[in-house]
């Protein structure tokens, strides 16, 4: 090293305090502790990350598949509307006005009388006869659960003659969601069980292996958090391993689902792969470090 090079070390060492760089050295001192700890482990290493980016895969999978659910579900939801039959000494559009007000309510459609009948004679054929059809019309709801509220906030309507819905279908579908999504809240908590099962066994080995040496730094008098820290990395880089290794079955049922979406026309929802693979790795390096610290608690006591 030239002597200019020596000169600017020196004056650069010097310049920075000297509380950044005792912060540096412990700093690096933990990430070595870390990559020790995982070395330390071996082949176990192998067994736990790839049992847990199994275990990570089976939830984003479904995850993933509850979030294509919900659109399916959404879009079919549009679909369904409530027909309101009024009252022959009404106007339909002060009533239309009345119904967009209520809370819930995503559209409504006027449908004259005449238009109606002008309709069905031109697709049947009807006699010549006056026109029985009521002015009608037809509210689309936000969301399925919501179609019963607004059923019922319309019936009280003065002008409002009958309405009617398809309770079966809309009924079926609330039920369908509430089980896709008790299903997901499942797999979220045997996720997390399993993964600080895991880090707990893993983490337990580490100390044990690690014992005598823990105990040296505790005589001389090291910070608890200095012997905490590197298990807790140990953990979470387990969760960040297993989320990368999750991904690649996760693109085969990310593909899969489009193209479920474009076979039935409805457009794949925005952001849903983007939003899974943060889920994952906010999961699996949360449930990660979580285990680490559940374990440190129970076998190390500092």
């Amino acid at each position: 090293m030239s002597e200019t090079a020596i000169k600017f070390k020196k004056k650069v060492k010097a310049s920075i305090p000297k509380d950044w760089l005792g912060e540096i050295r412990i700093t690096q001192r933990i990430l070595i502790e870390t990559i020790k700890g995982i070395y330390r482990t071996g082949w176990i290493n192998i067994a736990i990350i790839t049992t847990m980016a199994a275990i990570l895969t089976i939830f984003g999978a479904l995850f993933r598949t509850t979030i294509s659910v919900s659109e399916f579900t959404k879009q079919m939801g549009n679909t369904l509307e409530i027909s309101v039959y009024l009252k022959p000494d009404v106007t339909p559009e002060h009533i239309s006005s009345r119904v967009k007000e209520l809370e819930h309510v995503e559209k409504v459609t006027v449908f004259t009388k005449e238009s109606a009948w002008a309709k069905m004679k031109s697709e049947m054929d009807v006699a010549e006869m006056s026109n029985p059809l009521p002015d009608t019309l037809h509210v689309r709801v936000d969301k399925p659960e919501n179609i019963n509220e607004v059923y019922e906030k319309i019936k009280p309507i003065p002008g409002v003659e009958d309405l009617t819905y398809a309770k079966d279908i809309a009924k079926r579908m609330e039920t369908f969601t509430t089980v896709v999504n008790t299903m997901t809240l499942i797999v979220v908590i045997f996720v997390a069980i399993l993964t600080i099962a895991i880090i707990n066994n893993t983490i337990q080995l580490v100390i044990q292996n690690q014992k005598e040496e823990i105990e040296i730094m505790r005589l001389m008098g090291v910070s608890n958090w200095y012997i905490k820290i590197p298990l807790i990395l140990q953990g979470a880089i387990y969760g960040f391993v297993s989320a990368l290794i999750a991904l690649i079955p996760m693109n085969f049922v990310q593909n899969g689902l489009v193209k479920v979406h474009e076979f039935f026309m409805i457009p794949s929802p925005m952001l849903a792969a983007n939003i899974v693979t943060l889920t994952l790795f906010v999961i699996a390096i949360g449930f990660g470090a979580g285990g680490s610290m559940l374990s440190i608690k129970k076998h190390l006591k500092v």
